[in-house]
């Protein structure tokens, strides 16, 4: 059965989280943040949760019992959204799986379409992608349960081991001697099938995230560095323990400023990217090397982009009320149609007089 639009003037939100990866617990916390943060005047919010199981559920359900007719409901509730808002990190959502499930269903949705999702979720592949463009990376080799010996590979400690799709540096490993190589390999095989194996890259971690204002211009948030104890790495414990500090923005001087934009914005346009992206970069003497990127980054007010945002105005909430215009702004420039409420045409993509006037937008039309 399809749910029923609000008849209240309210747009019907459907807040996706969860997701059947070893992110799943991340992903619950970003759902939870941006449903609790949505407007509730100017939203009718609906969440759902996809469990380790596969299963739907009502995430606001106190038992959060799995949906009678499992997916099939799930896309009733999808169908009857005017935005989708996939907040599900990792392989099987992040990776353009939930994009092509709106996609199917017709319906507007927050973030990158099934390529980016695809592309930026394979590490490879946006190596590749990013080489094409000039962008460095750090020298490494593509390896698979079957690849062999790796002697000859040219590469040698100190090494990083990574799966080609996961997230929240899962399955990440410092490799500081050959001996450790295929127990680093298995862990991050583990998590994927093919996994990298990359020259450790010695330089300052740099953020970088990208939005699109729902006009179609472009805002490139201040960078943000994130720093830890000398020669560690930024791993998956690091990244929720809270012993990691987030500086923004990042001391840089304006040509690196500059650099890092520029690279950022590129890599946006190649891959696809729609909505909101991060990228990870390290900053070395020799300049701007990429590490990854990801088209649907932790979005708990606590979160790096949120923060980077924050840091320029944009609060939490207004952040999430962009996207969602931008989703709507998006869906009906596809479809031909005109949508029924768009931020003004003159927004510049530069700072302090886009935030006045996404302000004023939202006071007009709340």
């Amino acid at each position: 059965m399809t749910a029923p639009r609000a008849t209240d003037g309210r747009r019907r939100i459907v807040v996706v989280g969860g997701g059947q990866n070893c992110e799943h617990e991340v992903s619950l916390a970003s759902a939870k943040a941006v449903a609790a943060a949505l407007d509730a005047d100017r939203y009718d919010i609906c969440s759902l949760t996809i469990g380790l199981d596969g299963a739907w559920r009502d995430a606001g359900t106190p038992d959060q019992a799995s949906l009678p007719g499992g997916a099939a409901a799930a896309m009733a509730r999808i169908d009857a959204a005017d935005v989708v808002f996939p907040a599900v990190h990792g392989p099987r959502g992040e990776d353009g799986s939930l994009a092509g499930l709106c996609e199917v269903a017709g319906v507007a949705y927050v973030g990158s379409g099934v390529r980016a999702g695809a592309l930026a979720m394979d590490k490879w592949a946006t190596k590749l992608v990013a080489g094409a463009l000039g962008i460095e990376t750090a020298p490494g080799i593509l390896v698979t349960a079957g690849s062999g010996d790796l002697a000859t590979s040219g590469l040698t400690p100190p090494l990083v081991v990574k799966p080609v799709a996961a997230g929240s540096s899962r399955g990440v490993t410092r490799v500081d001697g050959r001996h450790q190589l295929g127990d680093a390999i298995r862990s991050a095989l583990d998590f994927d099938e093919r996994a990298l194996v990359e020259e450790l890259v010695l330089g300052r971690e740099i953020d970088v995230a990208v939005l699109d204002w729902p006009n179609g211009t472009r805002l490139v948030g201040p960078p943000l560095e994130i720093r830890v104890d000398a020669g560690g790495l930024f791993d998956t414990q690091r990244k929720y323990d809270g012993t990691a500090e987030f500086l923004i923005p990042a001391d840089l001087t304006e040509t690196k400023r500059a650099a890092l934009a520029s690279a950022a914005s590129a890599l946006f346009d190649a891959l696809g990217c729609a909505g909101v992206a991060r990228f990870d970069f390290f900053v070395t003497r020799r300049g701007v090397v990429l590490n990854e990127v990801n088209t649907m980054p932790g979005m708990t007010e606590q979160s790096q982009v949120p923060k980077m945002f924050a840091a320029v105005g944009l609060t939490y909430p207004e952040l999430l009320d962009v996207l969602v215009e931008g989703a709507l702004a998006r869906h009906h420039s596809r479809s031909g149609s005109q949508p029924g409420s768009c931020p003004p045409s003159n927004h510049a993509a530069s700072g302090g007089s886009d935030m006045v006037r996404w302000r004023e937008h939202l006071a007009t039309t709340a």
